[in-house]
């Protein structure tokens, strides 16, 4: 079974950094991705960014382009999430997830980890 657990969430200021990290643990899998999805409260989860595993092409959703960047290390089956200038609108349970070779969309999912900014 693999496990995805994400780590680095916290409580910040507006215009503070954060990096979030994911690491994949269990047995060992194929993706073709990886990627980080928010949900605030009482909206959608949405989609933030992503990073093919095989290539690492990069991916962001327009809100975060310029302020995150998302990054992988192979070796230690383990992707992050750089934030900086971090908004009161970036507060959010944020999600890793991957998606397995095979599979048309994400289908493993982490527990989530909290951000929040605010001053």
């Amino acid at each position: 079974q693999v496990q995805l657990v994400e780590s680095g969430g916290g409580l910040v200021q507006p215009g503070d950094s954060l990096r979030l990290s994911c690491v994949a643990s269990g047995r060992t899998f194929s993706r073709h991705a990886m990627g980080w999805f928010r949900q605030a409260p009482g909206k959608e989860r949405e989609f933030v960014s992503s990073i093919r595993w095989a290539n690492g092409d990069t991916y962001y959703a327009d809100s975060v382009k310029g302020r995150f960047t998302i990054s992988r290390s192979i070796s230690q089956n383990t992707i992050y999430l750089q934030m900086n200038s971090l908004q009161s609108e970036d507060t959010a349970v944020y999600y890793c997830a991957a998606q397995q070779v095979g599979a048309s969309s994400y289908n493993v999912w982490g527990q989530g980890t909290q951000v929040t900014v605010s001053s």
